[in-house]
């Protein structure tokens, strides 16, 4: 599903009613754990938080005029969907979300490279994201981002 926001309250406005409380849950919880120096908009058509400009001006070298991309949050047709770049960059970060999600969900996990898919809205891991907020600062996730991403 692809919608076109310019703020993340017009992209929940614009969500089902049913997906509307999962997606504000998750904001929150992200909103309340992610460490300071990110922030909160619209990012590829999604709830994104990221660096802006004024933290690193380099911005996102696919598109330097895009701040660099940390999260983003989705709700796609048969699923909501957290990305999360941390897990992609850095195995330490991976390994431990995949092996504490078991702790924390009755549901297998379903996981691309970045992307977590909640399928089943009554089994997500709120407390489990809002650690794996927690994790990354600013400052790691840039030299995370220099040392392994940027070519």
């Amino acid at each position: 599903m692809k919608y076109e926001a310019s703020t993340p309250e017009e992209y929940i406005a614009q969500l089902p009613e049913e997906r509307k409380m999962v997606i504000e849950k998750l904001r929150e919880v992200i909103k309340n754990n992610i460490p300071n120096g990110f922030e909160e908009g619209i990012n590829y058509n999604m709830l994104g938080y990221y660096v802006p400009h004024s933290i690193y001006p380099d911005g996102y070298h696919c598109d330097p005029k895009l701040p660099l991309p940390f999260m983003n949050l989705a709700s796609q047709k048969n699923s909501v969907n957290l990305y999360h770049s941390g897990i992609y960059a850095n195995p330490e970060i991976h390994d431990w979300f995949v092996n504490e999600y078991p702790k924390h969900s009755k549901r297998k996990l379903d996981m691309g490279k970045s992307c977590v898919r909640f399928k089943k809205m009554d089994d997500i891991p709120y407390e489990l994201i809002a650690e794996l907020c927690t994790k990354i600062s600013v400052e790691d996730w840039i030299n995370t981002y220099e040392k392994n991403i940027k070519k």
